[in-house]
């Protein structure tokens, strides 16, 4: 016991600028009959949950497939007035499931979830990731994308709605600033 708490307490910074719940992540639906092709290119960050690793303004990701069959993944803020690329590389770990995506930023990291819950590929996409702390709590990513820098209000509230189906918590969801881009 003694060691679940020090563990625990030694977890907690790292988890501090991100959401994290009690209990084992949940498992929403993801979207069916996925078209990775569609869904590369550019994507702008409309609302998420937070995340320690996004503290800027004007968030995008770009998703292109490489020649061995692995997704390059460029994510780039601006961040105290200098933009801030990093890149990574995502992969489909089961094929009978595209929309579970996993995704990492470091070789010595290993790939983190990255489900596509829903999209339509040309307007919006709504993608939630979860990674369990030894089934005692969770910590979780929630974001709202959009194919432009600015989704209607409508969209946004459609998107928000799917996760509250889901069971995903959007109390701390938060806009990102895509202003002045």
């Amino acid at each position: 016991m003694k060691f679940l708490v020090f563990s625990l307490l030694l977890l907690l910074p790292l988890v501090s600028a991100q959401t994290y719940r009690w209990g084992p992540c949940p498992s929403p639906r993801v979207q069916p009959s996925f078209d990775l092709k569609q869904y590369l290119g550019t994507w702008y960050e409309i609302e998420k949950l937070p995340a320690s690793f996004e503290r800027g303004k004007c968030i995008e990701a770009n998703y292109a497939l490489r020649g061995d069959g692995t997704i390059r993944v460029v994510n780039t803020q601006t961040y105290k007035g200098k933009v801030r690329p990093v890149e990574g590389t995502a992969v489909v770990p089961d094929l009978k499931e595209p929309a579970k995506l996993g995704v990492s930023f470091s070789y010595f990291s290993p790939y983190s979830a990255y489900w596509v819950l829903s999209t339509d590929y040309v307007t919006g996409a709504v993608v939630y990731s979860c990674t369990d702390i030894m089934k005692v709590f969770h910590v979780e990513f929630a974001w709202i994308l959009g194919r432009s820098r600015f989704l209607t209000v409508a969209t946004v509230d459609h998107a928000r709605q799917l996760l509250q189906q889901e069971n995903i918590d959007i109390t701390y969801l938060k806009a990102t600033d895509q202003s002045g881009c």
